[in-house]
């Protein structure tokens, strides 16, 4: 008996293997699972995109003989570069040099970025990308467009293909546009503030529905005017959690695997080990931090300015799962929401491959915020707020009698329904609902 032809679906994102990171995980699993919920996912992306890092292991999750078209991208990266004295160096906005300073060029080029390149430097993509899909789409049609961003210029691709050739259109905004945590970073002229929010508001009021990963941006983006907000977060895929018992050690280790700028610096989190150290010698013997990712200057400061230099480990940028394999050896898994007025909508895409490896979870940020409630509900781990150094001392230590008594990985409860293949079930749903409209 013949298969049932699946429907198609064009997703347009900047984000594909082998460039690495979070960023690439959300599309590349619901990619990996369509198929088995009646959908076929071409996937557009560039050719040469500005990759901080790659990450081969990340091939795998590709199914079989997808159709993957890639088109040359133009990014004014190497003008940057240039006017920077960065020739050759990988890109991470909001991280200072050496000196802790970010230097006269590189303020003035981050201006001219947030001001000339809106909405992002992936704008000169927009237009041959429109031209190149709308042959393709005559040629070979599908029956629902999806794009994902930041960077939002993809956005910008799926709002003239919506008016252009009049499909479906999904926009799946996996953080803020405006209200993302760098934007007042880019210095805006009022012009360039205004035309942000007008592009912006035009997405969320021009697709047939926007999909976002925490309760607050939904309703952020149903501010905007839009009334067919949905969340879909992100998730972890069971194929990826390593096998095996975790390797047993006397190190009483906290990991954090991800990029941390000065927005995200633990301050509190330095302070209260720094004090627990100077009180119990065991406890400064045991302590490893360990962490893999972009670090900025600022956070190895502060580890060093409170005398925890001895007790940190600093492994770079580790594939996808190798850096799997360190956060199930470790003993407490670390997460830190910037330290920003829309903190309480963050739910980074990390913190559910930290519930599915199944060690506890220290949080640093709001203790009223999503992330908060999915870690209450599933029973994970706990939030200090910021500046809460009591509270900072006082997990810890329950933490470190937990783990000295062999007691301190937690017991998930009710984490299925986050699991990517279960997340794309629920996103095949969305598509056959904007698709019978």
């Amino acid at each position: 008996m013949s298969q049932p032809l699946r429907k198609r679906v064009l997703i347009v994102t900047y984000y594909w293997p082998p460039s690495g990171g979070v960023a690439v995980q959300r599309w590349l699993k619901f990619v990996k699972y369509l198929r088995d919920f009646g959908w076929e996912p071409i996937v557009y992306t560039p050719e040469n995109p500005e990759s901080f890092y790659d990450d081969h292991s990340l091939f795998k999750d590709i199914p079989k003989n997808i159709e993957v078209i890639k088109r040359p991208i133009w990014e004014p990266y190497d003008i940057y570069r240039w006017i920077t004295g960065r020739k050759g160096k990988k890109l991470g906005l909001g991280f200072a040099d050496e000196s802790g300073k970010k230097g006269l060029a590189t303020r003035l080029t981050i201006r001219l970025r947030g001001n000339l390149l809106i909405p992002d430097p992936r704008i000169f993509w927009v237009r041959p990308s429109v031209k190149f899909l709308r042959r393709y789409l005559k040629q070979n049609p599908v029956d629902a467009i999806v794009t994902t961003g930041p960077p939002h210029s993809m956005h910008l691709i799926g709002l003239k293909l919506k008016r252009k050739c009049n499909l479906a259109w999904l926009a799946d905004f996996r953080d803020p546009w405006t209200n993302i945590d760098f934007y007042h970073e880019l210095k805006l002229t009022r012009f360039a503030n205004w035309y942000h929010h007008k592009l912006e508001q035009k997405v969320v009021k021009t697709a047939d529905y926007v999909v976002v990963v925490s309760q607050q941006m939904k309703q952020e983006f149903e501010n905007l005017g839009s009334n067919k907000v949905l969340v879909l977060t992100n998730g972890f895929d069971t194929d990826d959690i390593p096998a095996g018992e975790t390797q047993r050690n006397d190190s009483f280790s906290i990991c954090y695997v991800g990029t941390m700028n000065s927005a995200r610096n633990p301050h509190v989190l330095w302070q209260a080990l720094s004090r627990i150290c100077a009180e119990n010698d065991e406890f400064a013997q045991k302590l490893r931090i360990q962490m893999a990712g972009q670090i900025d200057i600022s956070v190895t400061t502060a580890i060093k300015s409170h005398g925890l230099e001895k007790n940190f480990e600093h492994h770079g940028l580790l594939p996808h799962d190798r850096a799997l394999e360190l956060q199930k050896n470790a003993q407490i898994l670390l997460l830190v929401i910037n330290k920003i007025p829309n903190a309480k909508g963050i739910v980074t895409g990390k913190f559910f491959e930290y519930i599915a490896v199944g060690k506890r979870i220290l949080a640093i940020g709001p203790t009223d915020g999503d992330l908060a409630d999915i870690i209450r509900e599933t029973g994970t781990g706990t939030v200090v707020g910021y500046d809460d150094f009591d509270s900072a001392i006082q997990t810890l230590t329950r933490y470190f009698n937990l783990f000295e008594q062999g007691e301190l990985d937690p017991e998930p409860k009710g984490i299925e329904k986050y699991s990517r293949k279960a997340l794309t079930g629920r996103l095949a749903e969305i598509l056959n609902q904007i698709t019978s409209e």
